[in-house]
């Protein structure tokens, strides 16, 4: 009878960041759905705004200070982000700590500005199409703002509590590619709701 040769494989990583990792895969499947949630509702907008010969409906454009503070805002907070996300594969849990907590404050405060940005919409979403389609692009983005704010103090209570292991490091990576869809997908977001009604008046 020959022995057959066995093969050790406790010492292999149990995770992996990337493409590698099934958690990046389902990031981008989730990025790719809500991503084609927001592409429908802006060509929502844009076939409203073909319909009608006033844009916007019965209103003044939104104001423009809060709109441009949250883009600036947001573009900012792509920094800290990145370093939690680099510190999260070199799996330093100081800097993770630090860089995590950063992103936290700067998700706060991207959250008191969108509380400024709906009065500054200058409708309301009973009002008319315009007002519901305004509002439903802003409401959706502020979800998403919301949830990954969320994700985030999860993160870092994990990380100040544990119990760690890799694959935490690895949701601190993923976690920071799904801000980054966040942040990317307000770009469009803001030229509609601001640029469009001045430009396309």
């Amino acid at each position: 009878m020959s022995a057959r040769a066995v093969i050790d494989v406790s010492k292999l990583p149990t995770y992996a960041y990337s493409h590698r990792s099934l958690m990046w895969w389902g990031t981008l499947g989730m990025i790719a759905i809500e991503g084609t949630v927001f592409a429908i509702a802006l060509v929502v907008y844009y076939y409203l705004r073909g319909l009608s010969l006033d844009w916007p409906i019965g209103s003044p454009p939104p104001d423009l200070l809060w709109g441009t503070v949250m883009t600036a805002l947001l573009l900012v907070s792509g920094i800290p982000n990145q370093f939690a996300k680099k510190a999260g594969e070199a799996e330093d849990l100081r800097r993770v700590r630090i860089w995590v907590f950063v992103s936290i404050v700067f998700g706060i405060a991207a959250l008191v500005v969108r509380i400024f940005e709906y009065p500054a919409l200058n409708t309301h979403w009973q009002r008319n199409a315009y007002g519901s389609i305004v509002y439903a692009l802003l409401t959706l983005h502020t979800v998403h703002l919301l949830t990954d704010f969320v994700d985030t103090v999860v993160l870092e209570i994990l990380m100040l509590t544990g119990p760690l292991n890799g694959r935490r490091f690895v949701d601190v990576s993923e976690n920071a590619d799904y801000w980054w869809f966040v942040v990317l997908a307000w770009l469009p977001i803001y030229f509609t709701i601001y640029l469009v009604p001045r430009i396309f008046p």
